[in-house]
């Protein structure tokens, strides 16, 4: 083996030997310290996060101040600074003291590794290196004091920007910027000025919610240097993310206008972001440099970059950047800025963005989908359906209300057929009912002709919602139908019509010899009310059929029947679970949920109807009292159920109580939720 092989072998192995050591064990800080002072960077970054993994104290601290003092070993001291800055605050008054020694070296280091630590504590000395002899410690505390914060490093970065030195200045500027503490416009503005302050000073004036300050920043997107056109546009971008309401819309206009009226500006903005000409839109297309670079600053690292983009691209109106400002959308923060901007480009971008969407990432998909609502046009229907044909989820509901947006008779066929798709007919009949006050007749015969070859239930209740006056006899040959299914959908969809015109059939409906349409009858009923509904549900509390009496028990409280208060009571007592709990649920809706109800719902034999009881009475001092009593419940879910209510509603004289369960409580979520409840009990 050549000795050109051995060392990255040797290296390897030391790395690790240090990766595998237990940071805890004994003798192993000064291992560490070794591991220091390696030859490799991979080395030493490992003994680093190794220290750091060590039980903070000051004697770790101690040593690894002792390293920063070995001259000579710049990487042993940049890896020690390193492992100081993950200790945090055990390091504190170490570094604060380091801040004294004799050596600037040591006290730049001690600046630095405070401000990577960010703690308060620091605040205090770090202002009061800015008065050290040595530049570079006063550099690296106000760099520092922009990563620790507070008034008094606030009050003293802007004094800063006062002196002569450059180094001093820049680094007070970016400190506020950081700390997001806008400066005075007239003191941003001089400092523009400044060739070597202008990256900072642009990113400065994003914080200044003012009109002439966006009309500076603009400016600086014709800059020759990239480094400030990129600062401007993260200006914008700032601007843009923090400006709401009527502040938003002066915002923008002052961009728009920035951007068409200054001719010299648009010329710079060729080389930047920027074209030739006055008028924008020839510009653009007599500028592809333009584009590509917009195109650039759309995929920035900077986030704030990236937003800046937006806002320009919304200002020059140019639909071919649709694309690359939908991939934005992978940044969360950016949501709102590519809806906004893709609203703004309109239809053109609709078009592009239809064609290309099997290509976008997954978030722009989303961000696209939700933005078409608002960028289609009638020629978008053929595009609209081929997505449906592999969209899945979410998204198809929202190119379902895009169909709609269209105003094309067109997409009403493709509308009725999604009406058979439970999880799009909601969407489906919602963008149908859009499309009637343009298209009504256009919509009816499509209903009519579903409804007539029994196509859907949701077809059966769009064409009422739609077509009343002519729903009303295919509802009535529905209701007569052979089939269960039919007359319910019948019974449902009679609902929707206006006035009293179905009420006969969902009357009928509760004494239907099928139990599916007797539970359509009283979901309809409860949706039409009326005095004499409590009277016409009686029947369907007692049904032989189960399910029709937990729908009747629903109509009862969702229509407000309080004549059927007694039969409801009388249900929270009965042996089927789901039957119960509706009728406590039903009973609390009416307001009607009376103590002795909830405790004797409280002992039911079904675990679901104690909890539902629970529920009910959590806000009371009869459920507090409930939740006492269940606290040893049997199962664990009802114990967790009674914690929660004490937590919520109890006072602190139910603290011993509620103590005594936690020490007896072994199941792990009722634990937790006793642990909170104590907790809560405690500070009150």
């Amino acid at each position: 083996m050549s000795p050109s092989s051995e060392v990255p072998v040797a290296e390897e192995v030391r790395y690790l030997a240090l990766q595998a050591l237990d940071p805890c064990a004994a003798g192993v800080l000064e291992i560490l310290v070794v591991g220091l002072h390696d030859e490799s960077w991979r080395v030493r970054h490992v003994a680093a996060e190794a220290l750091k993994r060590m039980p903070a104290s000051t004697e770790l601290a101690a040593r690894l101040i002792a390293v920063l003092g070995e001259r000579g070993e710049t990487g042993a001291r940049n890896a020690a600074a390193e492992a100081l800055a993950g200790l945090g605050g055990i390091a504190l008054a170490p570094l604060v003291d380091l801040l004294s020694h004799p050596d600037p070296d040591q006290r730049k280091f001690a600046a630095d590794i405070l401000g990577q630590i960010g703690h308060r504590g620091a605040e205090a000395p770090l202002v009061q290196a800015l008065a050290d002899r040595d530049l570079n410690v006063r550099v690296s505390a106000a760099e520092a004091l922009g990563r620790v914060g507070g008034e008094q490093a606030m009050g003293a970065l802007e004094a800063l920007l006062a002196e002569p030195e450059p180094l001093l200045r820049l680094s007070a500027l970016e400190g506020l910027t950081l700390l997001e503490r806008a400066v005075p416009l007239r003191v941003v503005t001089a400092l523009l000025e400044d060739v070597p302050l202008q990256r900072s000073a642009y990113r400065m004036l994003g914080l200044i919610p003012d009109a002439e300050a966006t009309q500076r920043i603009c400016q600086g997107l014709g800059s020759g240097l990239r480094s400030v056109r990129e600062a401007a546009l993260s200006a914008l971008g700032t601007q843009a993310l923090r400006a709401e309401g009527e502040r938003r819309a002066e915002f923008e206009a002052v961009v728009r206008e920035s951007l068409h009226a200054s001719p010299g500006l648009l010329s710079r903005l060729e080389e930047a972001l920027a074209a030739e000409d006055v008028m924008v839109r020839e510009s653009l297309h007599a500028s592809p440099g333009l584009l590509s670079r917009l195109e650039e600053a759309l995929a920035a690292e900077d986030v704030m970059v990236r937003a800046g983009a937006l806002v320009v691209v919304a200002s020059l109106g140019d639909a071919s950047l649709a694309i690359p400002v939908a991939e934005c959308a992978r940044e969360p923060r950016l949501l709102r800025e590519v809806l906004h901007t893709l609203d703004t480009l309109g239809p053109a971008a609709g078009h592009a963005l239809l064609v290309r969407m099997p290509d976008l990432s997954l978030p722009a998909r989303a961000a696209v989908a939700e933005a078409l609502v608002h960028l289609v046009d009638a020629s978008a229907v053929a595009a609209l359906c081929s997505l449906l044909e592999w969209m899945e989820g979410d998204l198809r509901a929202v190119v379902v209300r895009a169909l709609g947006r269209t105003g094309s008779a067109d997409a009403v066929p493709p509308l009725v057929e999604l009406l058979e798709e439970p999880s799009l007919a909601g969407a489906a009949t919602r963008s149908l009912m859009g499309l009637a006050e343009s298209h009504q007749m256009d919509v009816v015969v499509a209903l009519q002709d579903a409804v007539v070859r029994k196509r859907s239930p949701a077809a059966v209740a769009a064409m009422a919602r739609i077509g009343s006056a002519w729903a009303v006899p295919l509802l009535k040959r529905l209701s007569r139908d052979t089939e269960p299914e039919w007359r319910a959908a019948a019974v449902m969809a009679a609902c929707e019509l206006e006035g009293d015109a179905g009420r006969e059939w969902v009357y009928a409906a509760l004494a239907d010899e099928s139990a599916q349409v007797r539970i359509a009858g009283a979901r309809a009923l409860a949706r039409l009310g009326g005095a004499e509904a409590g009277a016409l549900l009686s029947p369907a509390l007692r049904d032989e059929d189960l399910s029709v009496r937990v729908a009747a028990v629903q109509a009862v409280g969702d229509c407000g029947a309080l004549d059927r208060v007694p039969d409801l009571v009388a249900l929270t007592r009965h042996t089927d679970g789901a039957l119960a709990v509706t009728a406590v649920r039903a009973l609390a809706r009416l307001g009607a949920a009376e103590p002795d109800v909830l405790r004797a719902a409280a002992n039911h034999a079904d675990v679901e109807v104690v909890k539902a009881a629970l529920a009910v009475g959590a806000e009371t001092a009869a459920g507090v009292a409930m939740a006492l009593a269940l606290l040893h419940h049997p199962r664990w879910d009802v114990r967790t159920a009674a914690a929660r209510v004490l937590g919520d509603s109890a006072g602190p004289e139910s603290l011993p109580a509620a103590r005594e369960a936690l020490d007896a409580e072994s199941d792990a979520l009722a634990l937790q939720a006793l642990s909170e409840a104590v907790e809560r009990l405690v500070r009150r």
